[in-house]
């Protein structure tokens, strides 16, 4: 009796599916650039208090930062590296080269060899980079101190980056001591409120700040993406995030807050107010990976708002600037500055107008994301399907 012998059959490769969007942190990220916009242009000292944007973006970046980490570290450490940092030296060379041809020297910051040295920080911004402190601007586009208003932003970037060279250090205290380590830098920011903890000079206690400030929503992002809240009681979270909250509107309130003077002057409170909010947000944190119904017009919008993230927080400070320069120009024309002063006074118009040089700024330096990310650049990346493609940008 013989057998056939039949050929093995090569199993197919397994095609590595890319991982799944979560829409809601699509959402919350959305949200928290257009409010960081609407804050800087109408100041109103409420508005973080309704939605703490740096907070929540911190707490999504820590959520992606430890899903990233089921990696080696080194590797991820450099490719968050890689996709943060050419958007800012695309904003430096432009920046940079502005203040220079307006008269920025190495005598306004003492001896040239600190100058120049400190110039670094626009290439890795360990520390807050250097700008000048008083320019002419540029009349009728620019107003004077242009250049305050373009570093203005980069604390956020010199911030995100410590804690991404912190992570792997993070991750590993996390999952130790849980709580612990969440609680650690709200700790902190109690030391330097009540004077127990005081250090000389700005560069180290601004980075040690920020991180107080601001480091209990990172951690609690990785928290979330690691199970740990998922351990703790369905009631415990709804019952004690609105006690810190409390506790931090309290201190607040008795620590002059008011227009003008708000959390990000008060970081103790700051600190409080984000992690009571973050942990809510984190505990509802509903899966979604399509958009609901209600939110289906605004797709497009959100899928652009993230894939431009970084570019519309480095430029919009400089854009709301620009707007308000334009803005005052019609003051001009004595029809309206006698028949409409309501319509020149109103900051409305401003913040179309300031949305409108974003997407002019999206359409211009957006591209410095996509190379950084190793992919090719695109003008207006909202995940609409381009007729002949068959794949979805997201």
């Amino acid at each position: 009796m013989t057998t056939a012998l039949t050929p093995e059959v090569a199993p197919e490769p397994v095609r590595r599916q890319a991982p799944v969007r979560d829409r809601y942190f699509d959402l919350l990220r959305a949200l928290a650039l257009f409010r960081v916009v609407f804050y800087h242009l109408m100041g109103w000292a409420w508005l973080p208090v309704v939605f703490p944007s740096m907070g929540v973006m911190f707490a999504l970046a820590g959520n992606l930062m430890a899903r990233s980490l089921k990696r080696p570290a080194l590797g991820v450490v450099r490719g968050r590296m890689r996709r943060l940092l050419p958007p800012l030296w695309l904003l430096g060379a432009l920046g940079v080269s502005g203040m220079v041809l307006q008269g920025w020297r190495p005598g306004a910051e003492g001896h040239p060899f600190w100058w120049f040295a400190h110039l670094g920080f626009w290439v890795l911004p360990l520390s807050d980079p250097p700008y000048a402190g008083t320019l002419p601007g540029v009349h009728g586009v620019l107003g004077p101190d242009w250049a305050a208003e373009l570093a203005g932003p980069l604390w956020y970037i010199r911030a995100y980056l410590w804690f991404v060279l912190l992570s792997p250090v993070l991750l590993r205290a996390l999952k130790a001591i849980p709580w612990i380590t969440v609680l650690s830098p709200v700790a902190l920011a109690a030391a330097f409120e009540f004077g127990h903890l005081q250090l000389p000079g700005e560069r180290v206690p601004s980075a040690l700040t920020d991180f107080s400030t601001f480091g209990a929503c990172w951690i609690l992002g990785m928290a979330h993406q690691q199970g740990v809240l998922k351990r703790v009681p369905r009631y415990v979270v709804p019952s004690v995030a609105p006690l810190v909250a409390g506790l931090g509107l309290w201190y607040a309130l008795t620590h002059g807050f008011r227009q003008g003077h708000d959390l990000d002057d008060i970081p103790f409170a700051q600190s409080l107010w984000s992690l009571a909010t973050v942990l809510l947000l984190l505990h509802v944190s509903p899966a979604w990976t399509d958009w609901p119904r209600a939110l289906r017009p605004f797709e497009r919008l959100i899928t652009l708002l993230n894939s431009r993230a970084v570019t519309v927080y480095l430029w919009h400070n400089l854009c709301i600037l620009a707007a308000s320069t334009l803005w005052d120009q019609l003051w001009r024309y004595d029809v309206l500055d006698e028949d409409c002063p309501w319509l020149l006074e109103s900051p409305w118009p401003v913040l179309a107008l300031t949305w409108t040089l974003i997407c002019g700024c999206v359409v211009a330096f957006g591209w410095a994301e996509d190379l950084a990310a190793g992919r090719g650049p695109r003008l207006w990346p909202d995940g609409r399907v381009r007729r002949g493609s068959r794949h979805r940008a997201v």
